[in-house]
Formats: structure tokens, sequence, C-alpha cells
């Protein structure tokens, strides 16, 4: 018997150099496409800064999909920008809304951040890292932004606040890495994104999915993806528990799309006796 698959596509992070060849031979519509939504070859820039990075992702996880024959899979779920690319690869939204979604969420996001000026992200990995993360988050005045798995964990918030964590992280074993990121994301400090990204939400038209979508917000199949979309700006990424939704739904075989391998990493660390598939 197949076993049931939960489909995953990825977050920022998760761009690699070869990506744009992926898109070009699979989906090389989608190249122009995604520049005209941006203003530029968001793949040339991916890594300077959310507002390139964000669409070139989006770009690669669809053409990802695609090239394993576009599997339906039983179930679907995405790590934060991810989300918004389940919920085309299920039907749930039109290939070019969704595009221009994720286009208008990485500006505002990078703008946000620029604007902000002084947050950043700071990632906790080890042992426990889950069960001291609110602990650590809590006494250095920061937001628990992902909790990716029990052993790694993403604190958010203003960059002066983040060597009391760092600190205290060590303290208990864990290691600690500022990421190379231009703000605070999934923390209240995203907040001025939300307006205008929400007003989008609203002039977009959703369809019931083909199959569940989880809700990285909310750890369940989407109910409301207008409200559970402009939420996830400011809302921690709950990546650990999406895992353990999935598995409880049934899935015992889940396909990381791409680009990159971040997600079947993760998972290997959540669960055990499942298979992972990097496509």
């Amino acid at each position: 018997m197949t076993p049931s698959t939960a489909i995953l596509f990825p977050g920022q992070g998760s761009q690699t150099a070869d990506m744009r060849e992926l898109v070009a031979r699979v989906r090389p519509d989608l190249l122009a496409r995604a520049a005209q939504a941006v203003g530029d070859d968001p793949f040339a820039r991916a890594d300077e800064g959310t507002n390139f990075a964000q669409p070139a992702i989006f770009c690669a996880s669809l053409a990802g999909w695609e090239a394993i024959d576009r599997p339906l899979g039983e179930m679907m779920a995405g790590h934060s920008l991810g989300e918004l690319s389940a919920l085309v690869a299920a039907g749930a939204l039109d290939e070019q809304a969704g595009l221009e979604l994720v286009a208008l969420r990485g500006r505002l996001m990078h703008e946000s951040g620029t604007a902000a000026g002084n947050g950043s992200m700071l990632a906790l990995m080890g042992a426990g890292a889950a069960d001291h993360a609110t602990e650590i988050a809590q006494a250095s005045q920061l937001t628990l932004a992902n909790d990716n798995s029990p052993v790694q964990v993403v604190l958010s918030g203003a960059v002066e606040n983040l060597p009391t964590a760092a600190g205290r992280a060590r303290e208990l074993g864990l290691r600690a890495m500022e990421l190379d990121v231009s703000g605070a994301f999934h923390s209240p400090m995203m907040a001025a994104a939300v307006p205008e990204f929400r007003a989008a939400l609203a002039r977009t038209s959703f369809a019931p999915p083909r199959t569940p979508v989880v809700s990285a917000v909310t750890a369940r199949p989407f109910e409301d993806p207008r409200a559970e979309l402009a939420d996830a700006l400011t809302m921690p990424v709950r990546w650990r528990e999406v895992m353990l939704a999935l598995h409880e739904l049934g899935a015992e075989r889940f396909v990381d799309v791409g680009p990159g391998r971040v997600l079947t990493g993760l998972a290997k660390r959540t669960l055990r006796g499942v298979e992972l598939v990097n496509a």
C-alpha cells in the first residue's frame, strides 16, 4: 500500500544557486512573469533581500512540484512564504494571483524591516531548543518566530536584544547564530506590512483546496486563508506542530519540492519512521 503523502513547500532561506535553471527548464514562462511582478529578475538578486528572494523561491517551488509530475498528495503545507505555494498547488489560489501576492509580500516585509531598522533574527540549535525557546524569548524581549523542530527555533526582534538571548542559550548548552536577514520577520515588528497585504488578500479570490493545506499559523487545515495569510506576517511559524499534524492526518511520506533540502531536514528531527523525499 502506498503511504499517504504530504507535499512540502519551503520558505525564505531555501534559495539555491541553480533554482533559476530549474525554472528555465520546467516553467520558463514564470521567469518573465516573475520579473514583471517584481520589476526586475528576482533570481539574479535573490540574495539581496526578501523582496527578491520570495518570488524566486515561489517560482522554483512550483517548478520543483511540476518536475515530479505534479503529484497532488493527500495533504500539503508550506513554511511561511511556502503557504502561498501550497495553496496554488492545491488549487485554492490562482497561480498569477499567488505570484502577485508573493511579490507584494516580499516587498512589504522588506520595506517594513528597512523602516524599523533594528530588527533581526537569532537561530537557536541543540537538544532542548524548542523546550527553552519561550523562556529565552520572554527574558530577552524577543518573539518566537519559527518553531522549526525540537532542536531548532528562531527568535525575532530588536537586534540589541539578541546578545542577551544568545548568552542565555549558551548557558543552556545551545548554539546561537544571528541570521543574515533584513528584519524581524514573524514578529510584531512586521506590523507595518499587514494592512496593505490584508487589503490585497481581500481582493483575491480563493477556492476550496483540492487537498487539505495545513496552515503554519494554526497547525490546522486552512479555514480562512485571507486572515491566516495576513496573520502569518507577525505570528510564529509553528512548523514542528505542522509536521505532527500532517503525521496525525496520516502522512507517512514527506516530499520537499525545494529548492534546497531544508524541510526534509526539519522533518527528520521531528518525526521518526517516516519516508523523506527531496524532489
